[in-house]
C-alpha cells in the first residue's frame, strides 16, 4: 500500500498569507500522481502535490502542467470534474465512508461524503466556502507544450462534517489523490495509488493509499 508522510507546519495561516504557506509546500516532498488509467491515446499530463498539516487543517499544493487547461465553475459544489480537476479523497478511522473534495484550476470546490460513488452526500456549502485556495496559472506553454498550472489549498477541519478532527498529530487516514478533466479536448484519469478496474471510477476505497499526519 502506498504511504505519504503529511509533516506538521506551525504557525497560523489563512487567506492572507497563503502564498508563505504555498512556500513551505513548494520546500516539502512532492508525490507524483502517475497512474494514468483507463487511456491510450499517450496523453499524460504532469502531476504532484505535497501535502502537510497545521493547527487548523490541512494543508495540500498541487503542481500540474498540462496540454488543455479549463478552468470555468466558480460557484461551491460546481461540476469542477469536467474542467481542469484535482482530487483529494480521504477517510478517518474505520468509518468505510470517505470525503471527495474535487477542485479546479481556480480553486472552486466540490466536496462530497458516503461510502462509494453511489448515494453520496454533499459536504454545506457553508463549510465548503471555508477552503481557502491560491491559484496561479501560466497559460504560457513550457517546452513540452504544456500550460502549467498551482494550486495551493487549507483545507479546514470543519469540511470534514461527519468528523470531529481537532487535530491530525498521529492520525493515519486512508486516501487517493487524482486529475482529471472530463469536458477537456483530451480527457483523462490519474491516480496516485493505482486503481483495477476495467471501467473508470476513482470512487473504489479499495486502492486507497495512507497518509501519516506527523
Amino acid at each position: 500500500m502506498k504511504e505519504v508522510y503529511a509533516p506538521f507546519i506551525p504557525g497560523s495561516y489563512n487567506e492572507n498569507n497563503l502564498d508563505e504557506l504555498s512556500v513551505l509546500l513548494e520546500k516539502g516532498k512532492k508525490y507524483a500522481i502517475d497512474n494514468l488509467l483507463w487511456s491510450d491515446s499517450g496523453y499524460f499530463p504532469s502531476v504532484n502535490f505535497s501535502i502537510g498539516h497545521t493547527e487548523n487543517g490541512i494543508a495540500l499544493k498541487y503542481f500540474v502542467g498540462e496540454q488543455y487547461t479549463q478552468a470555468t465553475y466558480k460557484t461551491v459544489n460546481d461540476p469542477v470534474y469536467k474542467d481542469s480537476c484535482v482530487e483529494f479523497f480521504t477517510g478517518f478511522g474505520k468509518d468505510d465512508s470517505y470525503y471527495n473534495l474535487e477542485f479546479n484550476a481556480l480553486g472552486t470546490a466540490l466536496v462530497g461524503f458516503g461510502k462509494d460513488r453511489n448515494g453520496r452526500v454533499a459536504i454545506p456549502d457553508d463549510k465548503v466556502s471555508g477552503i481557502k485556495s491560491l491559484s496561479n496559472i501560466n497559460w504560457a506553454r513550457d517546452p513540452a507544450g504544456f500550460n502549467t498550472w498551482e494550486l495551493t489549498l487549507l483545507i479546514p477541519f470543519d469540511v470534514f462534517f461527519y468528523h470531529d478532527i481537532k487535530t491530525l498529530n498521529g492520525i493515519i487516514s486512508r486516501a487517493n489523490f487524482f486529475k482529471c478533466g472530463d469536458d477537456l479536448p483530451e480527457p483523462h484519469f490519474i491516480s496516485w495509488s493505482n486503481i483495477d478496474s476495467p471501467v473508470p471510477d476513482f470512487h473504489l476505497s479499495q486502492f486507497f493509499g495512507t497518509i501519516k499526519f506527523i
